[in-house]
């Protein structure tokens, strides 16, 4: 019988993020190319890897049709050229589908059935918005199982606005220009684009070259955030602004045993430590994060003190407040999405939870005081997901 085996996280990319529409760069880019051209550029990044080593690829499309269905893991692993003996799959958990498919492939090599695989996510928001096309059962409002607003992310936002008073809009509108100001400091100290593989793009004018963000609002002001509207409800809370937008985009990461990973000489950037994933009320969907990190901790025997880099998802920047109001991390805390969130750099669904670990990583490189770090995020329908690593940079003297 295979013994359980270490985890580590090698390597992860993205594409630059772009807004979803006809105005956005990836409008003529084909959802299926986003992610394989981000595998392409890790497989590069990663000379050593055998491309028959590769023992399974899992990739995450929460809505799975036209370029994004077609069981993308196998698609996209034949696309980038990875032999045909290589399997893959799709996968979807709406925002935490790029999580989703790390953590069943960390499952798999921690079980000791893979030593190597592939894990990401694609959202092409402007081709597939979300929910297109779905048919929800009926029972659902029929039997009042759920809210009839508990699909509009936003409404939910704003119920946990209303369950919590003082989680205000000029404290969300706070945050909001934090992540800005933390992620324009992030791209002039060079922390962003190594982790960037540049794609080529379409538009009216010919091709170019997609090589940064583009959602990005660095010139904020609080008074800018202040005036704009709130679509969601009159004198609501919730704006364009304290909000991660509609973005396309795609991630993708490698991962390892620690045995195959040192046969390999492959970098090793972090350890999986455990993970969780738990449900909540639809209606307050952005709860999420809260008890899957509490069954996250008490699975693995940490306590919240002993985490020293969060990223955390901006689904909402109300959300992101509500799980430090509860383990009484304040706003402005250092730990916490040292290079920015979702909310400056967009929130393509199911790619961003590699997104998150690709950032982590990044900080693991310059916190050897830090021996652990989480990333987290709220899950559409009522859902959370945390994923605890550890540094193999930790010093103990660096404290």
């Amino acid at each position: 019988m295979a013994e359980r085996t270490d985890v580590v996280f090698v390597d992860g990319v993205r594409t630059p993020f772009g807004r979803a529409g006809e105005k956005g760069m990836y409008w003529n880019t084909r959802a299926d190319d986003l992610v394989v051209k981000a595998m392409i550029g890790l497989l590069e990044r990663n000379p050593g890897l055998p491309g028959d080593r590769v023992d399974d690829v899992a990739i995450a499309a929460t809505t799975q049709t036209g370029d994004q269905g077609l069981t993308l893991g196998r698609t996209a692993a034949l696309l980038a050229g990875l032999p045909k003996s290589v399997p893959g799959f799709a996968i979807d958990r709406m925002c935490a589908g790029a999580m989703t498919a790390v953590t069943t492939m960390g499952s798999a090599i921690g079980f000791g059935a893979y030593d190597v695989a592939i894990a990401g996510g694609v959202e092409h928001m402007g081709r597939h918005p979300m929910g297109f096309g779905a048919d929800p059962n009926p029972r659902f409002l029929a039997e009042k199982l759920v809210s009839e607003d508990a699909l509009v992310m936003g409404a939910t936002a704003e119920r946990i606005h209303d369950r919590f008073p003082q989680y205000t809009r000029e404290r969300s509108d706070r945050y909001a220009l934090r992540s800005q100001q933390k992620l324009a400091a992030a791209y002039e100290a060079g922390k962003i684009q190594p982790d960037l593989i540049p794609v080529a793009i379409r538009s009216d004018n010919g091709w170019g070259l997609a090589t940064r963000d583009e959602a990005p609002r660095p010139d904020t002001t609080l008074e800018g955030l202040a005036g704009l509207k709130t679509p969601f409800r009159p004198h609501g809370r919730i704006t364009a602004g304290n909000a991660s937008g509609l973005n396309d985009g795609a991630t993708a990461c490698l991962l390892a045993s620690g045995r195959a990973a040192k046969e390999l000489g492959l970098s090793v950037k972090m350890k999986m430590v455990g993970f969780a994933f738990a449900g909540v009320e639809p209606e307050v969907m952005g709860l999420g994060p809260v008890p899957s990190t509490e069954k996250a901790l008490r699975k693995t025997g940490l306590t919240i003190d002993d985490i020293g880099l969060f990223d955390l998802n901006e689904a909402f920047a109300v959300q992101v407040i509500s799980f430090l109001d509860h383990f009484g991390i304040d706003d402005d805390d250092p730990r916490v999405n040292e290079y920015g969130g979702s909310i400056a750099v967009g929130h393509p669904l199911a790619s961003s939870g590699v997104r998150l670990m690709t950032q982590l990583a990044r900080q693991f490189e310059d916190h050897p005081e830090v021996r652990y770090g989480m990333t987290a995020m709220c899950i559409g329908l009522g859902q959370g997901g945390t994923v605890i690593w550890e540094n193999p940079n930790y010093d103990k003297k660096a404290k």
